[in-house]
């Protein structure tokens, strides 16, 4: 596919577009599983449209064995600072997450979250928020997330990406 020209709705993200990895790896924690350290890959992709196709690929630092997956797209409201984000994930779990670009800063919080009725691992995921960050040339990511246990968003993710590709 020829690459289109970004959608002037999205000029204000351009500092997103490409593709990131980290350059440490990331840390998982959460209240109910041991922590872990995972390696990242992220791509926001313009196709023309007010909105990024996305996608992110984890492995496992040692065995570099894949971990999560998730796919979908990064949409902007027109002449405002909203921003959707509705996602796939490889493990039974969808999400639709809804916020605000402030800068180089945009934030989220999820408006629904859906998981598949088998094959999903237990307590279900009730409620996540997703922040990422722009500051100098490294970008940072922070997910948050609440499940049937916990309920209170609990921080579960933290990793910084550093640009490897402005060409997807």
């Amino acid at each position: 596919m020829n690459r289109l020209p970004m959608h002037n709705a999205l000029k204000h993200l351009g500092w997103l577009e490409g593709t990131w990895r980290t350059d440490f790896p990331g840390e998982g924690k959460y209240p109910t599983i041991k922590g872990f350290k995972y390696e990242e890959e992220i791509k926001f992709v313009s196709i023309g449209q007010p909105m990024f196709n996305y996608e992110s690929q984890t492995w496992h630092p040692e065995r570099k064995s894949p971990m999560h997956r998730e796919v979908g797209f990064l949409r902007v409201i027109p002449e405002s600072n909203r921003v959707k984000l509705i996602l796939a994930h490889n493990f039974g779990v969808s999400s639709i997450e809804e916020g605000e670009v402030d800068g180089k800063k945009m934030v989220f919080e999820s408006t629904g979250v859906q998981r598949m009725s088998e094959g999903t691992k237990d307590p279900p995921v009730v409620k996540l928020r997703r922040e990422w960050k722009l500051e100098g040339d490294t970008l940072e990511q922070i997910v948050y997330m609440s499940t049937t246990t916990t309920p209170d968003l609990t921080e579960h993710l933290r990793a910084k990406y550093v640009r490897v590709n402005t060409e997807v």
